[in-house]
């Protein structure tokens, strides 16, 4: 055996390798550089943005921060909206003043900086929705320049910010029933409409996923078309009323042709449709032209139409108006009525080749069940307004016209 020492492993050492090493979190001295750098430039945003391009400071660690040194001028306490120990600089958004022409060189700044850095745009929305979320910590004034802020973040398409991330936020009940969100989507209306149109608008309502839900921005007692209607007449959104009442109106009218479109083909009792359709009328507020409109369309779309054969298709339609006209008569209840309903029926056999032959059988139909009345055929036939086939529909129903004129003669 050999007499010689075996070698040992001792006094080596074992480096760590630097990725498992985890730097602190150091949020406070990333907010003092960058109101450091507001502070250096004289709160001037172009220089502002020019250093901030040229700095090695962490913004993918430290984004929420930045924005907070943005919007308030320093850091603010976690999950508040208080102002946190540090320095702070006199240039924010909320230090401006609650004007467009004060608030956006702001934005402007922003999206020079989210051109450089695009991951910052989550950033952003964390801030923005955080500070929506607590409207109620804000002075008056304040909510206001917030909204003049958010409004100019979609006029001037902030690169890739959503709109519902920071327009849903809004609807937190205690907010809503305090008036508050009321009072900044006004402001958020009015600002984003000076320079877009209400179409604009509208998209991005869609996109944001509340164009039918406007009135949850209204405190419960408010919650009403009239007093939508109300508020926004008097800050002088006539345009967004007229949509609002335009669209409640389709509402509406989709309801009860949805109704009675299901009773039809139940094959309700007409005098039980008809109460039905009454009450709807009453409680929407419906125009009997559009009334009379609907019962046709309905009616019509009932009908099981069998493709190429004109007999079949003739019998069908006149079946169904002789099943139906008590509902018709019930709401064609003067000449200007009954007009828009023969306007229906030319609409209809001219846009669809099927129907095109039938025009004069079913006028002669409507008129034997004292749904339209002679006067107002002849009114048609002598001075209606609708071009629509009408020559065609017109020698069509010349022979029935000329009996008219003959028994009235004999008359």
């Amino acid at each position: 055996m050999s007499s010689k020492e075996k070698p040992t492993l001792g006094g080596t050492r074992i480096k760590t390798r630097k990725r498992n090493i985890a730097a602190p979190l150091d949020p406070a001295a990333f907010a003092d550089a960058v109101v450091q750098i507001y502070l250096d430039n004289a709160g001037d945003l172009e220089l502002v943005a020019k250093s901030i391009e040229s700095s090695d400071l962490n913004f993918s660690r430290y984004g929420d921060t930045f924005f907070e040194v943005v919007f308030t001028g320093g850091r603010t306490q976690p999950g508040t909206i208080k102002p946190d120990e540090g320095e702070r600089h006199p240039y924010s958004v909320l230090d401006c003043e609650p004007k467009r022409e004060s608030i956006l060189p702001s934005v402007l700044y922003i999206q020079k900086i989210l051109r450089r850095r695009p991951f910052l745009i989550k950033s952003l929305e964390n801030v923005m929705r955080r500070f929506l979320q607590s409207l109620e910590l804000f002075e008056e004034n304040e909510r206001k320049k917030l909204a003049i802020f958010t409004a100019l973040t979609f006029s001037q398409k902030l690169s890739g910010l959503p709109p519902e991330t920071v327009v849903q936020p809004l609807l937190k009940d205690n907010l809503v029933a305090k008036g508050l969100v009321l009072s900044f989507i006004t402001d958020f209306f009015k600002q984003y409409l000076i320079e877009n149109s209400l179409d604009d608008l509208i998209l991005l309502l869609k996109r944001a996923k509340m164009e039918d839900n406007l009135l949850d921005f209204f405190p419960t007692a408010k919650r009403s078309s009239e007093g939508f209607s109300e508020h926004f007449t008097k800050e002088g959104l006539l345009a967004l009323v007229e949509y609002n009442e335009k669209k409640m109106f389709e509402v509406k009218l989709k309801e009860m042709k949805s109704a009675l479109t299901t009773q039809i083909a139940e094959e309700t009792d007409v005098s039980e449709v008809i109460e039905t359709v009454k009450q709807q009328v009453k409680d929407a507020k419906l125009p009997d032209i559009e009334v009379v409109r609907i019962l046709w369309d309905v009616l019509m779309d009932a009908v099981q139409w069998s493709g190429k054969n004109q007999q079949q298709n003739a019998n069908a339609a006149l079946r169904q108006v002789k099943t139906w006209a008590q509902l018709l008569n019930a709401f064609c209840t003067n000449g200007k009525l009954e007009l828009e309903l023969m306007y229906k029926v030319q609409i209809q056999c001219y846009e669809d080749a099927k129907l095109m032959k039938l025009f004069p059988e079913i006028i002669r139909s409507l008129y034997d069940l004292d749904v339209l009345a002679e006067d107002t055929i002849l009114h048609w036939f002598r001075k209606g307004a609708n071009p629509k086939g009408r020559q065609t529909f017109v020698k069509a129903l010349e022979p029935f016209v000329n009996w008219l004129e003959e028994a009235e003669e004999e008359d």
